[in-house]
């Protein structure tokens, strides 16, 4: 996306509707040219719509609770809801709301114990956050986006926090493998669009069989990084970005 894509994609997804002449003057920008980007942009095709008025919105708001989220995620609630549920109770949900999503639940290479996995670390999380207004915070499990070849944006699972998203890629696995790191970091920057410019998201790969592991890797020969952990340290990525153990 260039940034004037992104602009008139966080102006919809952020407002109750918006027409095209209110997005030019807001952005100072010829009608034509909003025009172009409302009519050609997969974003905009696939990820918004027009009202019988005239009037754009986005299917996903860029606003908490960020209402329309729910439609792609086999998961979807706040955390208080989530802890709220027994692990049966959350799993049935999980894999009706996959089935819902299109999400293929072929369970021959351990899907389901991966599923169960991935749910008892954000469990074990929460449980060391205490003391923290975690709550109100949004989880979604298997966030699948695919409405187009242009549009595809996947997650094992997000944490919406006040300010931040953190984007985890959750592997039943103890070594680090550079595809993985990769497979992490893929769908970052898709989610930055997705959320707006109010948010900065943090991609994590967890590996769930190892043990007192955080580090950051590189991604490939680029100067970027990411952090990497084993499922008992995913509380000090979020202390990292949160900071809630300063000062004890």
């Amino acid at each position: 996306m260039d940034i004037i894509e992104r602009d008139i994609f966080a102006l919809i997804c952020s407002s109750d509707g918006m027409r095209a002449k209110d997005i030019a003057n807001k952005l100072k920008k010829d009608r034509k040219v909003i025009n172009h980007y409302l009519y050609a942009s997969p974003y905009m095709h696939e990820l918004c719509y027009r009202d019988k008025d005239y009037n754009w919105h986005g299917y996903i708001r860029q606003a908490r609770p960020h209402k329309g989220l729910e439609d792609f995620c086999g998961y979807y609630s706040t955390v208080r809801e989530f802890l709220a549920l027994t692990k049966e109770e959350w799993f049935e949900i999980l894999k009706e709301g996959c089935r819902r999503i299109g999400r293929n639940l072929n369970d021959t290479r351990g899907l389901f114990h991966s599923f169960k996995d991935t749910a008892a670390v954000m469990r074990d999380l929460f449980g060391d956050l205490g003391g923290i207004d975690y709550e109100d915070w949004e989880i979604a499990f298997e966030l699948r986006i695919k409405k187009s070849r242009a549009v595809r944006i996947y997650a094992d699972v997000l944490v919406i926090t006040e300010k931040y998203v953190f984007s985890l890629e959750f592997k039943m696995k103890d070594r680090i493998e550079e595809d993985e790191v990769f497979q992490a970091a893929k769908y970052s920057a898709y989610q930055e669009v997705l959320f707006g410019p109010k948010y900065d998201v943090i991609p994590v790969l967890v590996l769930t069989k190892a043990q007192d592991l955080y580090k950051y890797v590189p991604l490939g020969e680029s100067t970027a990084e990411i952090p990497v952990c084993s499922g008992d340290m995913l509380f000090n990525i979020f202390d990292e970005y949160l900071g809630f153990l300063e000062g004890v």
